[in-house]
């Protein structure tokens, strides 16, 4: 079975392309099929069974499977997805602050190279019901304990850190969207066509002692999944997450859940004592997913509620990161 060599991304040039796209859709399909399928000719009898989003069921060489989800003994490239150990980082969101000035968004899109609706983070108008009083939200990726889109990803592209961060590695996503599926915040964006970041990427490649690579401001890649990052290429130098600094009003205090301590580079506060006074509490408890973002109730407000969500900001009417 040949494939294009170009890209691995490429569509397959056979009778199972037809049914693969009618059970995933197209872009995420395709690339399954060409990581899943790259090694059909070996000589391994070894099969495997995956199933489809359809429920179809489909046999793949075994080898191929454990291929992408370990990689070899001594490779050092994905040493980076250990993280910090003895560090557990945690956000906390004070809803009754957030007066919807969305300076944590155009960061964010600025750092990240994010356009449009791509935005990671996010800002909603919530109100419970028509007698209620409104209040704005900011939403992230909550970086879960018990992540289910790690769970999901057939090929470990999703993968959580030792200090609790939950990252995507795009070299190896498939574009499946599973883990979108699983994610019951819908904190996820997907590609679906090329970014058209018109502006000279930066990657920041920072060799260690153990010659890991850590990638920082990649360009988005058609066909993947993005979400927010916490910033691990600011807290590998103890700076906080850009939306934490650019916030006008002190909305996101982060730090570390195992020192109890939390910043919003105005204060800093007990994790405990701010979660116990304030009646902290995280979304969709039940679930067990354990996030690693709280929130704050949005009462005893600080600023007057305004209607009218504004447009995101877009990466090209914001000043490049140095």
């Amino acid at each position: 079975m040949a494939i294009n060599n170009n890209s691995r991304r490429s569509f397959l040039d056979n009778g199972l392309k037809l049914a693969f796209v009618t059970a995933l859709g197209g872009i995420g399909l395709t690339k399954i099929a060409a990581k899943l399928f790259a090694q059909a000719n070996n000589d391994s009898n070894d099969k495997t069974e995956l199933m489809t989003t359809n429920g179809t069921l489909i046999q793949v060489d075994s080898s191929e499977i454990i291929k992408m989800n370990h990689s070899k003994d001594g490779d050092k490239k994905y040493n980076v997805r250990e993280g910090m150990p003895n560090r557990k980082f945690v956000m906390v969101i004070d809803l009754a602050k957030c007066k919807n000035a969305l300076k944590c968004q155009s960061v964010c899109n600025k750092h990240h190279f994010i356009a449009g609706d791509h935005a990671w983070l996010k800002v909603y108008k919530m109100q419970e019901s028509e007698d209620t009083a409104p209040y704005w939200m900011p939403t992230t990726c909550m970086h879960c304990d018990h992540p289910a889109c790690v769970t999901v990803c057939p090929v470990d592209a999703t993968f959580k850190r030792r200090d609790g961060l939950v990252l995507i590695d795009n070299e190896r996503c498939i574009g499946c969207r599973f883990c979108m599926a699983a994610c019951p915040y819908s904190t996820r964006v997907f590609n679906w066509s090329e970014p058209n970041q018109e502006i000279t990427m930066k990657m920041d490649m920072n060799h260690n002692t153990n010659n890991s690579v850590e990638y920082a401001g990649m360009p988005s890649i058609k066909g993947t999944v993005d979400k927010c990052d916490f910033c691990p290429h600011t807290i590998k130098e103890n700076k906080l997450p850009h939306c934490v600094t650019a916030c006008p009003n002190g909305v996101f205090y982060f730090g570390d859940k195992y020192e109890d301590t939390v910043t919003n580079g105005d204060e800093t506060l007990r994790l405990s004592k701010l979660l116990r006074d304030k009646n902290g509490y995280r979304l969709m408890e039940s679930l067990g997913t354990k996030p690693s973002v709280y929130y704050l109730p949005p009462v005893n407000r600080l600023v007057d509620f305004k209607d009218g969500l504004e447009n995101y900001t877009d990466f090209r009417s914001v000043e490049k990161p140095e």
